[in-house]
Order: C-alpha cells, then sequence, then structure tokens
C-alpha cells in the first residue's frame, strides 16, 4: 500500500461521518434505481412467461352467435396459429355469506382436453366434467374473498333461469390477471368472479349449441396482427361480430402495461434527483477537502508526486465512497424490489413470481452512482491537479469582499452582533450558500413529488364519486332492452331514480387515425351519471354530435367542430360523419359520449337502452338485493360504494409503500446535505469561532453563528424545493398518463407545507449533530497559527 492509499484510509476514518452521509444519498438513488428496473423485470418476465406457458391469446373478438364449422376458416387466417371459439356470458350470482349480488363472467371451456388458448392454471380441486352442467371453477381471489372452495355452492341467474353451482376447483388465467368488473376501477374480488363451465353445459344453458359468441386467437411469430384482425372482421361481421382487437387493448394487459409505464418512469424521474445531490455534495466535500489540505498538495508534489497521481489520489477518495453506497444501493434496492413485486404478485393473479434480478441492472446502476460521484469530483480533482506547488505550499490569499456593511442591522436592534456575522458570512459566499439551497430544495421536492399522490386521488375520489358518477348503482342488462324497462326498474324496492344509458361498439376514424371504443348514449340533462367539461361544469348533451375526452379528442387529432367518421361494429354496420360537439375532462378510459335519442338514430335500430342509473335508499338495501338476484333481465349490478371503497383502499394500499419510501429517501437527503454543509463550514470556520470563545461567548452564542446560517440556507431552499416538485410531480403525472387513466394534477398547500416541516426535523437534527462538536472544540489546537 502506498502512502497515498494510507492518506486515503486516514481522510476516510477523519471524514466518516460525511462520508456515510454522502454515501447514503448515492445509496437512495441506486436503491430507487435497482428497485425500479428489478420490479419492472421481475414483472415483465413473470407476465411474458405466464403468457407464454398459459398460451394466452393475441387477438381477441366477440360476435352475438357465430357457427362452430366457422373456426375452420377462420384458423386458416394466414398467420393464425391456434383458435378457441368459446361461449361467454354474464351472469348475476348470489354467494352465500354476501348480501349484495355479485357479477361474474361465465366463460366455457372444451368438454375433452385443454384450451388451445387461454389455458387454466389449477390451484386446487378439479375442472368441471362436460357430464355435469352444475359444476364450475372459480377464479382464485374471487373464492378467497368468498371463502368458496372445491364443493361450495352458490346460485347463479343465467339467462333468466336460477341455477345451483357447485364449485370443483381454484384456477387463474392469463385473460383476467387484472380481473375487472363491469363498472369498476379496480378489482373487486368479493363483487366480481370468473367462471369456468365445460362447453356442453354453458351451450345449452344460452342456447349456443354448435356456436360460440367470443373468439381468442394465437399468432404465429412474425404475423401481421392487423390483417388477421381485418379477415377476422370480415368473417365475423355476418354473425354480429363487434370488431376484433389486439393484446394491447385487452383489458387485463392494457392494467398491467399501464403498471409497467409507471415503473419505467419512476426510474427515469426518481435516481437522476439523488444522484445529483450526490455529484454535488462530493464537489462540495471535496473542494473545502483540497482547500485545506492546500499546503499538503504542494508538499507532495514537491517531493516528486505528478499532478496525475494526486488527482487519483482524491479520486480514489471518492470511488471509495461510492463504492460503499452502491453496495448499500444495491442491498436495500433488492429488498424493497423483492417486496414490491410480491405486493404486485397479490394484487395482480400470478400463479408464480419469477424474480428477475440482472445482473446487467446492478451494472448499470453501480455505473451510473459512481460516474455521477466522479463527475462531481472533477471540478474540484482539477483544481488541486493544476496548482502549482509554490504556491500551493503558500497561505491562499484573502478573498476580497465588496464593502456591504450589515452593522446597520445590530445599530437597529433588529439582529444581535452575532446574527449579522452569518449573515455577512453567507453574503460573502453567495455561490456556496446557493448550492447548500438546492441541495436541501431537492430534499423539500423529492417529498413533494411523494406526497402529492395523495392530492390528486382525493380529487380524483371526488370528481368520478360525488360531482360525475353519482349515482348507487349501475344495472347493466344482460341484452339491450326498450327505454319502457325503466318502469318496472322504478319499481324494484328501494328505487327512487332511475337514468337510462347504451353502449354501443364503434370505430371512430379521422383522417388516418383511428381507434376502436364505445360510444355512450345519455340523456340530454342528467343529474346522477353526469357528464363535466373542462371545468367540471355539467355538460348539457347537445341534440346532435359528440361528446369526446380530452384524451380521444387528441388521439384522433380533432377538435371542436371536426367532423369524425364513425363505424359501427354491430347491428346495420354504417358508417356516417359525426361532428365533434365538445371536448370534455375524463380521468379515466377513452370516453365518447352523445345525447341519447340522437344515438337512437344514429343506429337506425330503435330505441334501446343497455342499463339504468339508479339512486337507491339505504333503507331498503336488502329487499333490493333480494328483488335483483331474481330479476331475468339483469346481466350485472355495479354498486358506486363498493367501487369507491376498493378504489381507495387499493390506490391507498400501493401509495402508503411509496410514500413511506420516498419519505425515507427525502430525509437522507435533507440530512446529508445540511450535515455536510455545517461540519465543512465548521472546519473552516473553527478558528474564527473558537476566537469567539476565547473572547468569552458562550457556547450557544458561538454555536448560534453557525446554526443561524444553516437556518437561513434551510428556509430559502423551501420555496425552491416547492418549485422544483411542482415541476417533478407534473413530470410524473405525465409519464404515468395512458389510455385506461390518467391521474390529476392536484398540489394541495398542505403537501408543500408536510414537506417543509419534515425536511425542516431532518436539517434540523443534523445540524443539532453538529454543535456538539462546536461545544468541543479544542481552542488551543484550533488557534495555533500557521507558519
Amino acid at each position: 500500500m502506498t502512502a497515498l492509499d494510507r492518506k486515503v484510509l486516514r481522510d476516510l476514518g477523519r471524514l466518516w461521518a460525511q462520508a456515510l452521509a454522502v454515501a447514503l444519498v448515492l445509496a437512495s438513488g441506486v436503491a430507487t434505481l435497482v428497485l425500479a428496473m428489478g420490479a419492472y423485470r421481475s414483472l415483465d418476465e413473470t407476465r411474458e412467461a405466464y403468457y407464454e406457458r398459459y398460451r394466452f391469446g393475441h387477438v381477441f373478438a366477440h360476435a352475438t352467435r357465430a357457427p362452430d364449422s366457422l373456426i375452420v376458416r377462420i384458423a386458416a387466417i394466414e398467420g393464425v396459429a391456434a383458435v378457441e371459439g368459446r361461449v361467454v356470458e354474464s351472469v348475476l350470482l348470489d354467494v352465500p355469506g354476501l348480501e349484495a349480488p355479485a357479477t361474474a363472467i361465465a366463460v366455457s371451456l372444451p368438454d375433452h382436453g385443454e384450451p388451445s388458448v387461454n389455458r387454466l392454471y389449477l390451484r386446487t380441486g378439479r375442472l368441471p366434467e362436460p357430464g355435469r352442467p352444475d359444476e364450475v371453477a372459480v377464479n382464485e381471489n374471487f373464492a378467497t374473498e368468498n371463502r368458496l372452495s372445491p364443493g361450495s355452492a352458490i346460485s347463479a341467474l343465467m339467462d333468466g333461469v336460477k341455477r345451483t353451482l357447485t364449485i370443483t376447483g381454484t384456477v387463474l388465467s392469463p385473460e383476467y390477471v387484472y380481473a375487472l368488473g363491469p363498472g369498476s376501477l379496480v378489482p373487486d374480488n368479493r363483487h366480481f368472479g370468473i367462471l369456468f363451465m365445460s362447453r356442453r353445459a354453458l351451450g345449452s344453458v344460452f342456447d349456443m349449441e354448435g356456436a360460440f359468441d367470443d373468439l381468442s386467437l394465437r399468432l404465429l411469430r412474425g404475423a401481421d396482427e392487423q390483417s388477421v384482425i381485418a379477415a377476422l372482421d370480415l368473417l365475423l361481421a355476418p354473425y354480429g361480430g363487434t370488431g376484433a382487437y389486439g393484446r394491447k387493448d385487452q383489458l387485463s394487459h392494457a392494467f398491467l402495461d399501464g403498471e409497467l409505464t409507471q415503473l419505467l418512469a419512476m426510474a427515469r424521474i426518481i435516481p437522476p434527483i439523488f444522484l445529483l445531490v450526490s455529484a454535488y455534495l462530493i464537489n462540495m466535500i471535496l473542494s473545502r477537502l483540497i482547500a485545506l489540505e492546500r499546503e499538503q498538495v504542494g508538499l507532495l508534489k514537491a517531493l516528486g508526486y505528478s499532478g496525475l497521481q494526486i488527482g487519483v489520489h482524491y479520486l480514489k477518495l471518492v470511488v471509495v465512497i461510492a463504492c460503499v453506497g452502491v453496495v448499500v444501493g444495491f442491498a436495500a434496492g433488492t429488498w424493497l424490489g423483492a417486496g414490491l413485486t410480491r405486493l404486485y404478485g397479490e394484487f395482480y393473479s400470478f400463479p408464480f413470481l419469477i424474480f428477475q434480478w440482472s445482473v446487467g441492472t446492478y451494472l448499470a446502476a453501480g455505473a451510473v452512482g459512481i460516474a455521477a460521484a466522479v463527475v462531481g469530483a472533477l471540478r474540484a480533482v482539477h483544481g488541486a491537479v493544476a496548482l502549482p506547488p509554490a504556491i500551493a505550499m503558500r497561505p491562499p490569499a484573502p478573498p476580497v469582499f465588496h464593502h456591504i456593511s450589515f452593522d446597520v442591522f445590530g445599530r437597529l436592534g433588529l439582529f444581535s452582533q452575532l446574527t449579522v456575522m452569518a449573515l455577512r458570512h453567507l453574503w460573502r459566499w453567495p455561490l456556496r450558500a446557493a448550492l447548500s439551497a438546492l441541495g436541501t430544495s431537492l430534499a423539500v421536492s423529492l417529498l413533494v413529488v411523494a406526497l402529492f399522490s395523495f392530492d390528486s386521488v382525493e380529487f380524483m375520489v371526488d370528481m368520478l364519486f360525488f360531482q360525475s358518477d353519482r349515482q348507487d348503482a349501475t344495472i347493466s342488462f344482460a341484452h339491450a332492452r326498450p327505454p319502457a324497462v325503466r318502469e318496472a326498474v322504478l319499481q324494484l324496492p328501494g328505487v327512487m331514480a332511475a337514468e337510462p344509458f347504451q353502449a354501443v361498439p364503434v370505430l371512430l376514424r379521422h383522417g388516418h387515425r383511428e381507434r376502436r371504443l364505445a360510444i355512450t348514449g345519455k340523456p340530454m340533462a342528467t343529474d346522477l351519471s353526469r357528464v363535466l367539461d373542462l371545468d367540471l361544469q355539467p355538460v348539457v348533451l347537445p341534440e346532435t354530435g359528440l361528446v369526446l375526452s380530452e384524451r380521444v379528442a387528441a388521439i384522433l387529432d380533432v377538435q371542436r367542430g371536426d367532423l369524425v367518421e364513425v363505424e359501427l361494429l354491430e347491428g346495420h354496420r354504417r358508417s356516417v360523419r359525426v361532428p365533434v360537439a365538445e371536448v370534455i375532462q375524463s380521468y379515466l378510459g377513452l370516453m365518447v359520449f352523445m345525447n341519447l335519442e340522437a344515438l337512437w338514430k344514429l343506429t337506425g335500430e330503435g330505441p334501446r337502452v343497455s342499463g339504468m342509473h339508479v339512486a337507491i335508499d339505504e333503507a331498503k338495501l336488502s329487499a333490493l338485493y333480494a328483488a335483483v338476484k331474481e330479476t331475468p333481465v339483469v346481466g350485472s349490478v355495479a354498486l358506486l360504494d363498493a367501487t369507491r371503497l376498493k378504489f381507495r383502499e387499493t390506490i391507498e394500499q400501493n401509495m402508503l409503500v411509496m410514500t413511506t419510501v420516498y419519505v425515507v429517501l427525502s430525509v437522507i437527503i435533507a440530512f446529508g446535505v445540511v450535515y455536510n454543509s455545517a461540519r465543512i463550514q465548521l472546519s473552516e470556520r473553527a478558528r474564527e469561532l473558537a476566537g469567539l470563545r476565547v473572547l468569552g461567548f458562550t457556547r450557544w452564542e458561538v454555536s448560534r453563528v453557525l446554526l443561524v446560517e444553516l437556518a437561513i440556507v434551510t428556509v430559502l431552499a423551501q420555496p425552491l424545493g416547492w418549485a422544483l416538485g411542482y415541476g417533478f410531480a407534473y413530470a410524473v403525472i405525465a409519464g404515468f398518463e395512458s389510455d385506461l387513466y390518467r391521474v390529476p394534477f392536484v398540489v394541495e398547500r398542505d403537501t408543500f407545507a408536510v414537506a417543509s416541516l419534515v425536511v425542516m426535523a431532518a436539517a434540523t437534527a443534523s445540524a443539532l449533530l453538529v454543535r456538539r462538536r462546536v461545544d468541543t472544540l479544542d481552542l488551543i489546537r484550533v488557534l495555533k497559527t500557521r507558519d
């Protein structure tokens, strides 16, 4: 070990507290990067392995009733590897121990062998047998939430007939990794499930013998998905096909894809903050260390050490600190990533989890962390290398200060002389104070990013459940009904008001842009389920024209007054050009609305409704639930209270984990910046502070010079932190935006206040630690004068 290497170890021992603070900040950036990329790779690898092993489909389609003989022609389409024709219908369930009606999707299974597409993972029991029409398998989450197991019995209202079904097993399906019920925003496993029955049994119940109404395809590698979809639409059109779509538009896959997008956004936005702070801290520590070791640098050069050797010596110090941070970051990121992946495994229905900790992820995170540290040190190292020996061995020239007197504050009694000393020092070193404030402001900004999500969710809940959808429940019919059905709904126990709606699948086209969506028809003026404009004011649907959400308008590149081609995907399947009447606010999905009567004219099939939004007397809920369970026309029921509670529970659970991580990391940043600033100022001003002690000032008075300066820097950092946090939060919102949902950008004043209080508390703790060193200054050693 060379003499310079031994000096590195001595410097580390002397600066261990400051080095540890820097290492922890760097570790936070590395851990966040490993956490985000590790969880992303694990979730992505698990998804891909699950999809491949259980043959998840690439293309999906629905029809009214198509003959099984058509499957041969579909299989002959170029690029198709496998076809599975199925019967898929909505059913209403009466589950023991559950007062409210539950909704389920009944999916047929081949009578013999496994499905060629979307195979099931059998968790417990067995699959239903073809000769037993009362047997079903259910998805695991629904069974767990309702305490169902093989042998349990449930009642199902299927095509107007109530049947008792026996559960034979619990399963998982790649098609329902994210099982979202009608009208729900998040999975509600208590009230929504998936039933799997034999094809023979389900076909006989819904009059589908020898026919299918749902189709899943797997494609050959390299197949043209759009060509397959176009050919499939032509074949299904005579049988009520509503338009085929690819995997990216399949609901479960789309939500899972959105989660992966969020993880990538987190990896792009959060780690750079920590790495930037780390680089700043290392530059600050090293530049001031070199300034204090100025004579030693000159002496080393005089003894024959080259500038390169001295530069490498200081870089070794930086690399050792960075390596400690990288190792800690690896450990923390691995632990947090594994926990986050397990959380995703519980939230999404995967039969297994693949923890994919790629060596490349660790190498990239380590390289980025060390590179950030080295870049932060380069300027200070260059100053040491460029310093001539003769000049280095002389004391530095006193700094030249502009004469700006702060004594007037003391004479006026506004501040004490000690406070004036702190103000004067800040004024003489404005860049140093600004950089310290910048570092502290980054801690504030990260806390704003962590906490603003609660504001956005509260706003979203208020807008969705109290301003827009204010109904108590949404009743969807198994098949479209005449508007007169509203009178029958009003006769149900406890129903005080009912508003009809109709959903029609369409293809919207504007120029070369097109999108498969659904137009929701509502009465011109509604009270229960309202359409809101960009200012969140209720919209009276115009007599003609489409009302589009902002996202749909952006996708189609249209604005108010433009004409959009509407191709109906059911019924007469004609194309009509319709003007855009209004663009509105929407945070969920791609919403398209139309006046209900105008929609009836557009379809040309006469008045029809898909369901009713209803207001309910809570005192009669039990009677209503019992009546709905016996009503044949009801296909599904979405309870808004249950949806709201589940939405809030799910969102808050996810946010709590990430917010806790961000708060801890923000405290580390605040502590690291303030502690290092205080320690360095103490080392630079030790002689000045010791002199004050000799002149008779108390320990507290001497400490106040340092603490006031730190307090001013911390306070000045708050507005900058608020501004940076606001910008970072906007970047997070933009990164999370997708076609499925868009989080509103809302940051309340309380969020800024809480962020500042947390950072100030961390800064106070670190400053008080340094104050202890002021109390224990060795006055004789500090006051010795250099020759």
